[in-house]
């Protein structure tokens, strides 16, 4: 159901439209906790963290993957996805291949409007 016309017009007015709608990418803060067999064999096991470590440095460059980090102590890491969609999201994440020993929790995020940076990089 849409909004009536007036309450659309309202919106639109606000000053903080552009930061919650389509005008800006989509954001979403992801943590993936990698859970790797202990009777995996180490030869796969080299080979995926490859490929994934391939994949990720390609997203990152490309822009899609925003930011990386390590979580220390455990085998995880905090991401930063910059994505047009959360079926986007979805699709970068399947595509990795550590995706089948990932616990990932996934929030969105929007800009805050008291930052002080245009971007938010």
């Amino acid at each position: 159901m849409q909004a009536p016309r007036r309450l659309r017009e309202q919106a639109r007015s606000h000053s903080l439209f552009p930061y919650f709608f389509k005008e800006n990418p989509m954001l979403f803060h992801v943590k993936m906790t990698v859970n790797l067999p202990l009777d995996m064999d180490p030869t796969k096991a080299a080979k995926l963290k490859a490929d994934e470590k391939e994949l990720a440095q390609r997203l990152q460059q490309e822009g899609t993957w925003r930011h990386l980090w390590r979580i220390a102590g455990h085998y995880a890491n905090y991401s930063v996805f910059d994505v047009a969609s959360v079926e986007a999201l979805h699709d970068t994440l399947l595509q990795l291949p550590l995706f089948p020993y990932m616990d990932i929790e996934i929030e969105g995020l929007c800009r805050h409007p008291s930052s002080i940076h245009d971007d938010d990089r």
